[in-house]
C-alpha cells in the first residue's frame, strides 16, 4: 500500500470511518465508562466495529483513542496505562485494515484551557500530545488525526508535538457551531490559515453540527487553502428523545451530502456522532461513481532488473520525437482536439498542415475534460497512417482498469505507437455525463511505473512477456499549481518512477515557468511548455476560472479584454502576440514548445511558430 503522503496527492475520494462511540454505546457501554480502556479490556469488541467500518467501505480507520490522553485518562485512574492504550488501539486497528486500509492515529482535545484562557500553558498542552502520539507511532499508525478541537491555538500544540517526533501526514480537524465559527469566533478561513502555517497536510471539520451546516464552512474553507479538505459531521443535530440523545439524519440523507461536500472540495470524508457502518455504506455508494479508484502502485527507488536475454531500446532509438529529447535538440508539437463524431477527415487535413510546416509531432489528448470524443489511440494510429506523422498519445488512467491499460500500451506498442504522455484524466463529474464511472486503479505515477516496467519487459507484476515496449516517457506537470510542493513531491515520484520528459499545462505567465524550472534542476528532466494561444478575453476568463490547473495573470487578462473590446481579430492576434512572446522568452530554458490549437484552430497554433526559424519550424507558414 502506498504511503498516505501519496493518498493526499492523489486524486481519489478516501472514506473515513463513522463513530466509535456510538457503535460500543449501542452495544451495552455506559457513557460514563471510558471507552479507549476497552482496548486493553475488551480489544474484540473494538475489533468488531473496526470490521463492520471496513465492511461499509472505510479506506481509513480511526484508532479508538479519541480520549486516551494523560489528562482525561487521568480521571479514570489509569493515567498510567497511556502506552498500552494508545499502542493496543492502533494494533487492534491495523488487525482489521489489513494492507488495504489506513490507519489513523486519532487524539481528541485534552479536556482543558490552554494559555491564555485557562491554566495550562502552550508546553505543557504540546507535551500531553507527544506523549500520546508517541504510544500510537509504536503502534504502527500510518497518520495522525487531530480532531474535535475548538482552539486553533491548541491544534497548533497537537501538530508541532507531531512534527517533533515524526514526519507522518497530520489531518488536523477543527470544530464548528452553527454559526459556522469555533467557540473562540473562528471563521473557517482562519482555521485554513492558521493551520496550514501550523504544518498539517489536511486541513478540515468534524463533530458538533451536521452536513447541511458543515457544507458552507467547507466552502469557505477550500477557498481560503491549497491543503487538501476532510471534512466528517455529525448524523445532524442530537434530539432529545425520552431522555435520550438520538441522532436524526439517515444514512440515506448523509449519502446526499456526500456528494455535494465533494463538489464543495472535500477529499477525505466520513462520519462522526450518529454514524454507523450503515452511514458509511451509503456514503460509500454515493462517493464511488465521482471517484477515482485508488493507486496500489508502489514507486520503487531503482530501476527494474532486465530479465535475461531481453535488451531494453534506449530513448534515442525509439522515436524521432525521443531521439531529439535525448540529444537536446528542441521539439515542437501541436495538440489537436480529436473529433465528437467518426468523421476524422477534417482533422486530417489540419494536421497535414502542421506536418508540412515542419513540426516535430502532434498530440492527441485522451478525453480531456471528460468530454465525449473520437478516442486518442484510433486517432494518433489514423494520423501516423494517413499523415506520416509522430503522434503524442495522451493515455489516461480514468477509463480503463489495470488490465485493460495493460492490454492497450502492448497493442500500441505494436500498432507503432512510441510517444506517450501519461496523465490521471479528468474526473467525469466534469463532463456531461458526471455520474459515469470512473476507474482510475491507478493514477499517473502508478502508469508511469508500469510504462517504465513494460520498457523492460516486464507486466506490472514483474513477469516478463518478452520483447520489451519501446516507449518514450512523458508526464504532465502544472507549474501554477496553487500548492507547489506537493505538484513537486508528485514530479519527483513519476522521475523516480520512470518519467522521461514532462510537458506543462498551458503557462500565460513565463516567470512563473523559470521560477519553477529552477525548482526541478536537480530533478535533470526535460521539460515541454504548454502554450496556448488565445482567442478572445471570454477565452482567458473560461481558461482561468475552468480549466483545472490553468492560471491567466492580470496583466494577460488586462490585455485580452482591451484588444477584444476592439472587434474579434483584434482579439485573435493579441491572443497569438502573447503567446509568441512566451515562447520567445522560454525558448532556450526549455527542452521544446507544445502549442495548442484552440477550438480546432490550427492555423493560430501555426501562427505562434512564425519568425522562430530556429525552433526548426517554416517561417513561411
Amino acid at each position: 500500500m502506498q504511503d498516505f503522503i501519496q493518498a493526499i496527492a492523489d486524486a481519489h475520494i478516501y472514506l473515513f470511518d463513522g463513530a466509535m462511540g456510538t457503535m460500543l454505546y449501542s452495544k451495552g457501554i455506559f457513557i460514563n465508562k471510558c471507552y479507549d480502556e476497552l482496548n486493553t479490556r475488551n480489544s474484540e469488541m473494538v475489533l468488531e466495529v473496526h470490521r463492520a467500518y471496513v465492511k461499509a467501505g472505510a479506506e481509513i480507520l480511526e484508532t479508538n483513542t479519541y480520549g486516551a490522553n494523560r489528562l482525561k485518562l487521568r480521571a479514570f485512574g489509569i493515567d498510567d496505562e497511556l502506552k498500552d492504550i494508545n499502542a493496543r488501539g492502533a494494533e487492534i486497528a491495523r488487525r482489521a485494515a489489513g494492507d488495504s486500509v489506513y490507519v489513523a492515529g486519532a487524539i481528541g482535545p485534552l479536556g482543558v484551557r490552554i494559555e491564555p484562557y485557562g491554566p495550562t500553558a502552550l508546553e505543557e498542552a504540546r507535551h500531553y500530545f507527544r506523549e500520546q502520539a508517541e504510544a500510537l507511532l509504536e503502534g504502527g499508525v500510518d497518520l495522525f488525526i487531530l480532531e474535535t478541537i475548538s482552539n486553533i491555538a491548541e491544534m497548533e500544540q497537537g501538530i508541532a508535538a507531531i512534527r517533533e517526533i515524526c514526519t507522518l501526514p497530520v489531518v488536523a480537524q477543527m470544530t464548528i457551531g452553527t454559526d459556522g465559527r469555533t467557540i473562540f469566533g473562528d471563521r473557517p478561513a482562519t482555521i485554513a490559515h492558521r493551520l496550514e502555517a501550523a504544518g498539517a497536510d489536511v486541513i478540515g471539520l468534524n463533530c458538533s453540527v451536521g452536513p447541511d451546516v458543515m457544507l458552507d464552512a467547507v466552502e469557505e474553507l477550500s477557498e481560503a487553502t491549497a491543503r487538501k479538505i476532510s471534512c466528517q459531521p455529525n448524523a445532524g443535530l442530537p434530539r432529545d428523545v425520552s431522555g435520550r440523545q438520538f441522532y436524526m439524519a439517515s444514512p440515506d440523507y448523509m449519502g446526499k451530502y456526500a456528494k455535494r461536500l465533494i463538489h464543495k472540495g472535500v477529499k477525505f470524508l466520513g462520519g462522526c456522532c450518529g454514524t454507523t457502518p450503515e452511514h458509511i455504506k451509503v456514503m460509500a455508494d454515493a462517493v464511488r461513481p465521482l471517484s477515482p479508484r485508488r493507486s496500489f502502485v508502489i514507486v520503487g527507488e531503482k530501476a527494474p532488473e532486465v530479465p535475461g536475454g531481453v535488451e531494453t531500446v534506449p530513448m534515442e532509438r525509439r522515436s524521432n520525437w525521443g531521439r531529439k529529447i535525448a540529444a537536446g535538440e528542441f521539439v515542437t508539437t501541436i495538440e489537436i482536439t480529436p473529433p465528437k463524431g467518426p468523421d476524422p477527415d477534417s482533422m486530417v487535413e489540419s494536421v497535414r498542415a502542421i506536418r508540412a510546416a515542419g513540426v516535430d509531432a502532434v498530440n492527441v489528448p485522451d478525453g480531456p475534460r471528460a468530454q465525449n470524443r473520437m478516442g486518442a489511440i484510433a486517432v494518433a494510429v489514423l494520423l501516423q497512417q494517413r499523415v506520416g506523422i509522430e503522434p503524442v498519445l495522451h493515455y489516461c488512467c480514468r477509463d480503463r482498469n489495470l488490465l485493460g491499460m495493460h492490454s492497450d500500451l502492448l497493442g500500441c506498442a505494436a500498432l507503432g505507437l512510441r510517444n506517450l504522455l501519461l496523465i490521471t484524466g479528468d474526473p467525469p463529474k466534469m463532463g456531461p455525463y458526471p455520474d459515469a464511472t470512473a476507474v482510475f486503479d491507478i493514477d499517473s505515477i502508478g502508469l508511469t511505473n508500469m510504462v517504465n516496467l513494460m520498457n523492460h519487459g516486464l507486466d506490472l507484476g514483474g513477469n516478463p512477456f518478452g520483447r520489451p515496449t519501446a516507449f518514450t516517457i512523458g508526464v504532465g506537470v502544472n507549474p501554477g499549481h496553487l500548492d507547489l510542493d506537493h505538484e513537486l513531491k508528485r514530479l519527483d515520484w513519476k522521475v523516480k518512477a520512470g518519467a522521461e520528459y514532462a510537458i506543462t499545462q498551458p503557462v500565460f505567465d513565463a516567470a512563473q515557468l523559470e521560477s519553477f524550472l529552477r525548482r526541478i534542476e536537480p530533478m535533470h528532466l526535460p521539460v515541454v511548455a504548454g502554450i496556448w494561444p488565445l482567442l478572445s478575453y471570454r477565452n482567458a476568463q473560461f481558461m482561468n476560472n475552468e480549466v483545472p490547473g490553468v492560471s491567466v495573470p492580470d496583466d494577460v487578462m488586462q490585455r485580452m479584454r482591451v484588444a477584444s473590446e476592439k472587434g474579434k481579430e483584434f482579439g485573435l492576434r493579441e491572443g497569438v502576440a502573447i503567446a509568441r512572446e512566451t515562447l520567445e522568452r522560454v525558448r532556450d530554458r526549455v527542452a521544446g514548445v507544445q502549442v495548442s490549437a484552440p477550438l480546432g484552430r490550427v492555423d493560430l497554433a501555426l501562427q505562434v511558430f512564425e519568425g522562430l526559424v530556429a525552433v526548426g519550424v517554416s517561417a513561411t507558414v
